[in-house]
């Protein structure tokens, strides 16, 4: 026993001696876990947004990357207030570390209302927009230290970007476009016309309708066309192409 006890006083001084030593000159502990969860919210920001910008979305690396450490920064705000209330007395502070997760929530939705955009009839910009959302839900777990369901949902969010769109390509589905169809005034096909033509290479029609542009020189139709072969738009095309009496026409893939 005589041997154990001095080992045992030397290691807590010297371990005593390092703490003091670190407070003084570096780093404290609760520095330390601060750094390290912004460091680690930045970094799961930046994989989220590296995918979106890998595929030309308008919110990507840079942007979901500060969404997350936004978001982490305001959790450690709450998370670490006896550092900064320093004025209050303990027992008045009755501060609730869930209402600032629900203040970034709703901040984060007008973000994401910012890049859903409308392209002609098309709508885009929705994954995007659920992409900065679940970011922000990472930042506040990586702001309370709750690592696990972090770094869980960081992968789970990356498969669905990039791995859940390769098995969405595989799978059988319709493939969904705006259709524009102009004629000269003079010479326009009628509807029934236009509906055996459209069919005729595989699609199905919904939502006609009809206009003048061009100061009513052009007759448009407009409409939206769906079918199961991708190829069939490749088809349609080449064959309004080569129509002398059709003037202008455009196909609009409906996308995320």
């Amino acid at each position: 026993m005589a041997e154990v006890f001095p080992r045992k006083t030397l290691g807590l001084a010297a371990n005593w001696r390092y703490d003091r030593f670190m407070a003084q000159n570096f780093l404290s502990h609760d520095d330390l876990v601060i750094v390290v969860r912004l460091v680690a919210a930045l970094s799961i920001g930046g994989l989220i947004g590296l995918e979106r910008s890998l595929h030309g979305r308008p919110a990507g690396f840079r942007t979901h990357s500060l969404v997350c450490l936004a978001s982490a920064l305001l959790m450690l705000v709450s998370v670490y207030q006896m550092h900064w209330m320093t004025e209050v007395p303990l027992d008045t502070i009755r501060a609730d570390p869930t209402r600032m997760a629900q203040g970034i929530m709703t901040g984060i939705g007008f973000l994401g209302a910012g890049v859903i955009f409308k392209e002609g009839l098309n709508v885009r910009g929705l994954t995007t927009a659920a992409s900065i959302w679940i970011t922000a839900s990472i930042g506040i777990l990586v702001g309370i230290g709750f690592y696990l369901p972090a770094i869980l949902g960081a992968v789970l969010t990356l498969a669905v970007l990039a791995l859940f769109r390769l098995i969405e390509n595989k799978l059988p589905s319709e493939y969904y476009a705006h259709h524009i169809l102009a004629f000269d005034r003079k010479s326009v096909m009628s509807e029934e016309a236009v509906r055996k033509l459209i069919g005729k290479h595989g699609f199905s029609l919904a939502n006609v309708s009809s206009r003048l542009s061009e100061g009513g020189k052009l007759f448009e139709y407009r409409m939206t066309i769906h079918s199961r072969d991708q190829r069939a738009v490749e088809n349609l095309s080449k064959h309004l192409r080569d129509l002398p009496q059709v003037k202008e026409f455009r196909i609009t893939p409906v996308g995320d």
